[in-house]
């Protein structure tokens, strides 16, 4: 794998497991406050969320890393 395909690929894992933590820990206010959306969370704390995000993307990268590189699955033409 490439630099190029590396990053595209960790880019890929990256916005798959944001949108598999961002529900983690949501908590909806039983009273929201005027102006804001009913389902709105209290405290999303996405620096957190982020920081795992980027914690498991890079586990689950380099996973897909060594077995791309072991010539298990190529992403190359046959």
């Amino acid at each position: 794998m490439d630099w190029l395909s590396g990053i595209l690929v960790y880019f890929l894992i990256w916005w798959v497991v944001l949108f598999a933590v961002l529900p983690w820990g949501v908590r909806i206010p039983d009273e929201p406050e005027p102006g804001h959306a009913a389902g709105a969370p209290s405290n999303p704390r996405l620096w957190l969320k982020a920081l795992v995000t980027t914690i498991v993307s890079l586990v689950i990268w380099l996973a897909v890393y060594f077995v791309m590189e072991s010539g298990w699955i190529s992403l190359r033409p046959a």
